[in-house]
């Protein structure tokens, strides 16, 4: 297998079958039970331009390369979006949190990671080398994202909300969200995404609407979510996490802060 570390975000490029590395938590441990086997790995995890946290304009624009741990421990995010700084601390375990990063997360789409929920529910924009992509049409179904070939994610621009607030009910032993809602009251509105109770994350409508007439918990556990699409496995049937995903919600707003 080939390596090489890229030596500016805006040079990077892929040759055939090669991918992109940063954190390596997620594809490292594909490639070591083979699932994946790139030709080439691509390391951009150094790269200057893909680091840092900064708070302007409404946003918090965090680079691809920053590790859940930086965003966790960022005063910055803690005071503009406290509910971001929360959903970072709680990845995972301590190590992936100082080794994974906000890019690698988005780019994988695992449908239980906790950073599509955050970004979908913040309403947030994927900036790469190429373009700019709006949270709502980046995520497009199981692992797969509207990123193209040789396309990488640079920095993630999160509106402030007004309050944001995110719950997660964990497998005890991989740690991931069984399901996770991130909630944000914007003025505009509420948005509300959902992860790991479907093949992908997505926006909860219901909870939206009932949410933007009246943002309390008691509002979010009035609503009933159906379980047509939502997954089945030994963890849970899809009753079990439509069920889940109103409760959560409602912890969510109970805790929201702004």
């Amino acid at each position: 297998m080939n390596y090489q570390a890229a030596s500016s975000a805006a040079s990077a490029a892929l040759g055939p079958d090669e991918r992109f590395l940063a954190g390596g938590q997620s594809l490292l441990g594909a490639i070591k039970l083979g699932l994946a086997a790139p030709a080439g790995l691509v390391d951009v995890r150094r790269l200057p331009e893909l680091q840092g946290i900064a708070v302007g304009g409404g946003a918090v624009r965090i680079g691809a390369a920053t590790t859940h741990a930086a965003v966790a421990a960022s005063a910055d995010v803690a005071r503009a979006i406290p509910a971001l700084a929360d959903l970072a601390g709680r990845i995972g375990d301590r190590q992936v949190r100082n080794v994974g990063t906000l890019g690698g997360s988005l780019a994988n789409n695992d449908p239980a990671a906790c950073y599509p929920a955050a970004t979908l529910g913040l309403g947030a924009t994927v900036h790469t080398q190429r373009r700019a992509i709006a949270a709502d049409d980046f995520f497009q179904g199981l692992f797969t994202t509207a990123l193209e070939d040789g396309e990488l994610i640079t920095a993630v621009s999160f509106p402030v909300p007004r309050a944001a607030g995110w719950q997660k009910f964990k497998q005890p032993a991989s740690r991931f969200s069984l399901v996770g809602v991130f909630v944000a009251r914007f003025d505009a509105g509420v948005r509300v995404a959902v992860t790991g109770a479907g093949p992908g994350v997505f926006r909860c409508t219901p909870l939206e609407e009932a949410l933007s007439r009246d943002w309390s918990p008691a509002a979010a556990r009035a609503v009933r979510v159906g379980p047509e699409g939502l997954n089945h496995d030994l963890h849970g049937t899809p009753e079990y996490r439509a069920a889940l995903i109103p409760e959560l919600a409602a912890r969510a707003v109970a805790g929201a802060q702004g």
